[in-house]
């Protein structure tokens, strides 16, 4: 039986879907930021991967475990995200279109992993 969707997952899927074709897009370009987007790539996908693992925890415990690695993931993606604008590999709007994105999913994951820090700790 599949579990319901729930809305973290879907913005971490739609995110990483993003980031593929952002990096795509960005090597059809020629941009010269190799490196950067490796590793956008690589965290901005993680954090999808460590949501929807964090849906099969065996505990509370190992929850809140998959969904910090998620947020500390996103961090490094905002940052990657941020190298690339400086590099001017982004325009304006397409780094506020992506950045507000990642800004959403680290609040929501930050809620997250706060309230289940209090049901750990309470």
């Amino acid at each position: 039986m599949d579990r319901p969707e729930n809305v973290i997952v879907k913005k971490s899927e739609k995110f990483a879907d993003r980031i593929v074709r952002m990096c795509n897009y960005l090597k059809a370009k020629k941009s010269n930021e190799h490196d950067a987007l490796r590793q956008v790539y690589r965290s901005g996908t993680s954090i999808g991967a460590n949501t929807a693992e964090s849906q099969y925890a065996q505990s509370r415990a190992d929850f809140l475990t998959k969904l910090t690695i998620a947020l500390k993931e996103a961090n490094e993606t905002r940052y990657w995200i941020d190298r690339l604008y400086a590099a001017e590999a982004l325009t304006g709007e397409e780094y506020e279109s992506i950045n507000n994105d990642c800004i959403e999913i680290i609040k929501l994951l930050t809620s997250i992993t706060k309230t289940v820090k209090g049901k750990l700790n309470g």
